[in-house]
């Protein structure tokens, strides 16, 4: 082993305490690299080989109704490859011990049982091939879990007002619901909604669609624009109610994957930016001081011969020692952090298999990354070392200049203490230093304001979404549009104290060359239950004329208040209507369209008539009410808002919950690291002074307090710029993790900053009771002894 090695290994154990703090923050930001970046590769290689594996469909269509011949239209269409026909129906489910009303989506399934496309995978039980006994079903996993459903257990449904009862054969995946969620719903509720396949023949005789289809998929040839045979088959399937077609893109289950990889995508970047930017920092701190105080020693190695290139080389392999540590402990809490995740997903993202895949070339990019980080950090303090000239080396470096402090200039010296006024000049007389300590430690406060403000938008998000906005304690709605009379019927229901009526209409939203599909919602003009909130938390009135967008749909759209908007209807008559965008509502789940009621019922040419209701309902009376819907077979769906709030608290919520203690975690070890390392460097640059201090009489108190009230004051000054960068910070990051289903505004409470101060403050103590019990155990002799 070389001289210059055991030196480092001398340095290493004298700086142990430091390195490892430096260590520990890279491995922070290593470990969030290394986590998001794997299960990155985890959900795509998972996703892509269940897709290709099970034959997923590219192009989906509903409708009203079809005969099959038509099938063979649609697969002479250019650029077809494959296509399949089913029936797709909905229906009101009853579960043996469950009060609430489920609803069924149930598909059919090929008289051979092998579907085509979208092809099932079988979890337990058994298929329904060949000439499967009646009343067999297969019912999908994620429902199947929630209610504690296996094969041989019964279930009942009403289809088109008549009841049947069946038994579940299987339970089974699909590649179209990956993310099983109701229809034009955000967020699932996999307790009261659940997807389901049966026989064709059952199905189409209890539909009356016997010989038709309303629902179809198809897949194109390697190459073929989406877009065309998108417009080919709306052309095609208009005659028959077609409702339009959308490509996967579009596919909501497909779009949720897709944009819970977006998520992880810019976590892979927002919080390891930060976590190696603050490892830089501190690196360049303590090797600029290891330096500073190796001064003599760099000139006699010079002086004993070894040149510029291996002195440079020494001191960067500190860094990279540093480096080493923080890889190994990175790639540790990073896999152990990933698996604990995808254990998450399996809530959530219904695959056959889900494994944790390590992102092996992420690994390599670890390396990289933090080995820059740490050259970028130490670079200024080896050139300075490099071009030393020894013989200004072998001088101890020069005191800096002394004046008393500002305090003391204005004549108020006496009414601090000397250690208080030392700390002061000391501040003063090293200006670039005190900006160094002082930018790490609002460093230090402003990462700890990100990860509650996680938590503040998700509390938010639960408050404002289903108490200011939804104050229906249920949402009801119809097969079919019926009339207005309707709503008479609903107030009958036992309980119901306030009911409200609602339309809506499949509609496409044109705006140039943007556009979007989605539910048209018509409410009365001063909804009461399904208000419509803005920006400024005031409700807004529906106008006779114009649509109401929520914000993000207006971006999406590209649109604001007073633009033109096209509005083509995919139902019913089909009409074309030019209006203009007369506001924009607030919300934090999914996108939406809003119309009053009257204007959408002349849109749509159809007389007054209603699709469902917002019903609020006495608490004593919610069995009595469940009851009753189960026995009404014109209800299609019933969406109980506790039941939506519980499905984010299980999932969205769930997954950024446990991001956000992770980064917590992560930040108030950088918290802890940055003013400790702070606190270590202070006492090293001073500790020749306090020892000064100690031998001409001041009590070990007395000095103690010089290094703490620098510290102190420092940290004060730090604080309220801390609290500045953290709402940059949580601001900027909310931005990545911010989607078309789930949006978490930027909330800032004083209990959040309050929080961060805690920790800062918490952190600070400890290091100054660490530093002080150093300070105390300094050789004074040793200190004072002059290397000149």
């Amino acid at each position: 082993m070389s001289l210059l090695d055991l030196k480092l290994l001398r340095d290493l154990r004298a700086l142990k305490s430091q390195a490892f703090a430096v260590a520990l923050v890279m491995a922070c930001g290593l470990a969030m690299m290394i986590m998001t970046r794997s299960l990155i590769l985890s959900l795509e290689d998972t996703r892509d080989d269940y897709y290709r594996g099970h034959r997923f469909a590219q192009v989906f269509a509903r409708l009203k109704r079809a005969p099959q011949a038509v099938a063979g239209q649609l697969a002479a269409i250019p650029g077809v490859a494959a296509v399949q026909t089913g029936i797709a129906l909905q229906a009101t489910l009853d579960l043996p011990g469950m009060d609430e009303p489920a609803t069924g989506l149930i598909l059919s399934l090929p008289e051979s049982g092998e579907l085509q496309l979208n092809r099932l995978y079988l979890r337990a039980g058994r298929m329904l091939v060949g000439r499967a006994p009646a009343g067999q079903i297969l019912a999908g996993e994620a429902f199947a879990e929630a209610n504690r459903l296996r094969p041989g257990s019964e279930i009942s449904a009403v289809l088109y007002g008549r009841r049947q009862t069946f038994r579940i054969a299987g339970i089974v995946l699909s590649p179209e619901f990956v993310f099983e969620a109701p229809p034009g719903a955000a967020l699932p509720n996999n307790k009261t909604y659940g997807v389901f396949w049966m026989p064709y023949k059952e199905l189409a005789t209890a539909s009356n669609l016997d010989g038709a289809f309303n629902n179809v998929s198809l897949t194109l040839a390697p190459g073929v624009a989406e877009e065309a045979v998108i417009a080919a088959v709306d052309r095609v399937l208009q005659p028959y109610g077609g409702r339009g077609a959308y490509g996967r893109d579009s596919h909501p289950s497909h779009t949720r994957v897709r944009d819970e990889i977006n998520i992880l995508q810019g976590l892979s970047v927002g919080f390891p930016l930060v976590f190696l930017s603050v490892a830089a920092f501190m690196t360049h701190a303590v090797m600029s001081r290891q330096v500073t105080l190796q001064r003599e020693q760099i000139a006699m190695l010079k002086a004993c011969g070894f040149s510029n290139r291996q002195i440079g080389w020494h001191y960067l392999k500190f860094a990279f020692v540093i480096v080493f540590a923080g890889i190994v402990l990175g790639v540790v809490g990073g896999v152990a952090l990933g698996h604990r995740l995808v254990d998450m997903y399996h809530l959530f993202f219904r695959f056959p298999e889900l494994e944790f895949q390590l992102a092996r070339g992420v690994l390599v990019a670890a390396a990289v990354v933090s080995g820059l980080a740490a050259v970028t950090g130490v670079w200024g303090a080896v050139r300075h070392a490099v071009h030393l000239p020894p013989a200004e080396a072998m001088r101890p470096e020069p005191p800096a200049s002394f004046r008393p402090a500002l305090i003391e200039r204005l004549g108020l010296g006496r009414a601090f203490t000397a250690s208080f006024r030392m700390a002061l000049r000391n501040i003063e007389r090293r200006p670039a230093r005190a900006l160094l300590t002082t930018v790490a430690l609002a460093l230090a406060t402003g990462i700890l304001v990100v990860p509650s403000s996680f938590r503040d938008g998700i509390n938010h998000v639960l408050d404002y979404q289903w108490d200011l906005i939804q104050r229906q304690t249920v949402f009801v709605s119809l097969i079919e549009p019926g009339p207005v009379r309707t709503l008479a019927d609903f107030r009958a229901l036992p309980g119901v104290v306030l009911a409200e009526p609602t339309r809506g209409a499949p509609v496409e939203l044109v705006a140039g060359n943007y556009s979007r599909r989605l539910g048209l919602i018509g409410l009365p003009a001063r909804a009461t239950l399904n208000r419509i909130i803005g920006a400024d938390g005031r409700q807004l009135i529906l106008p006779a004329r114009g649509v109401v967008l929520s914000i993000k749909l207006a971006e999406v759209l590209h649109v604001r208040p007073g633009d033109m908007l096209q509005i083509r209807v995919l139902d019913g008559k089909r009409p074309v209507l030019t209006v203009p965008v007369a506001g924009l509502s607030e919300d934090f789940a999914g996108t939406a369209a809003f119309m009053e009621l009257d204007t959408l019922n002349h849109l749509l040419g159809e007389g007054d008539r209603i699709s469902g209701a917002y019903l609020t309902v006495r608490a004593g009376a919610w069995r009595e009410f469940l009851r009753a819907t189960k026995e009404i077979p014109r209800i299609g769906n019933v969406v109980i808002k506790e039941a939506i709030r519980e499905g984010f608290r299980r999932t969205t919520a769930e997954s950024i919950g446990l991001i956000q203690k992770i980064y917590l975690t992560f930040a108030t070890v950088v918290a802890f690291g940055i003013v400790y390392n702070s606190a270590r460097i202070s006492l090293s640059e001073r500790q020749r002074e306090l020892a000064t201090l100690r031998v001409v009489g001041f009590t070990q108190g007395e000095v103690g307090a010089v290094l703490i009230g620098e510290l102190v004051l420092l940290t004060l000054l730090a604080m309220p710029f801390g609290l500045l960068i953290g709402s940059g910070l949580s601001g900027a990051i909310l931005q990545t993790v911010n989607t078309e289903f789930v949006r978490l505004p930027l909330i800032l409470t004083p209990a959040n900053f309050a929080f961060a101060v805690l920790v800062v403050t918490l952190a600070s103590l400890v290091s100054a009771y660490l530093a002080c019990r150093r300070l105390n155990r300094l050789d004074l002799v040793g200190v004072l002894k002059a290397r000149d």
